[in-house]
């Protein structure tokens, strides 16, 4: 798995590419028990990475979204003034 450019993580595509692929080992049944042990202590990793960016980008969204309703705000009162 390629790692992110400057985190040294995967991005969340690749996180998610990986769990599908690890989804896929794991219902084709074919894995010994120690390598199942390893493929779900991997997946649960990349879970929680992805859970970590999606929080990340609603709170970025949050932000941007407040800073641009402030932005806003004064206009819609200037508006209103005319």
């Amino acid at each position: 798995m390629t790692k992110g450019k400057t985190t040294g993580k995967p991005t969340y595509g690749e996180a998610a590419a990986r769990l599908e692929e690890i989804l896929g080992k794991i219902e084709e049944g074919e894995e010994d028990i120690d390598e199942l042990s390893g493929l779900v202590s991997e997946a649960a990793m990349l879970v929680e990475l992805c859970r970590g960016k999606i929080r990340a980008a609603e709170t970025q969204v949050k932000t941007i979204t407040e800073q641009l309703e402030r932005e806003a705000a004064p206009e819609e009162a200037d508006e209103d003034n005319d």
